[in-house]
């Protein structure tokens, strides 16, 4: 499962060339860049990975709420590539 994230902070790296996607806990480096360049058709040149952990709490009605535990991956691609789902977020 790969999804990618869009916020203000990743769609600013994107331009850059770093491409934000939310991965299972379980995918290592080397499956996150095969199945990224197989699914969007890019040459994966690094990959960063980032454990995000959980979260519980009240929110403003006092409900209780919670957020399970997950990963991240950055991925650079090689120059001149682009992966367009994050072009369109900017329409």
């Amino acid at each position: 499962m790969i999804e990618p994230v869009f916020t203000e902070k990743s769609l600013k790296a994107a331009e850059l060339g770093n491409y934000t996607f939310r991965v299972e806990p379980r995918m290592d480096k080397k499956r996150i860049a095969a199945e990224i360049a197989e699914v969007f058709g890019v040459k994966v040149i690094r990959v960063r990975t980032i454990k995000t952990g959980g979260e519980k709490g009240r929110n403003a009605r006092g409900r209780n709420f919670s957020i399970k535990a997950g990963k991240k991956a950055i991925v650079t691609l090689k120059e001149g590539d682009k992966i367009n789902i994050f072009e369109e977020g900017k329409k």
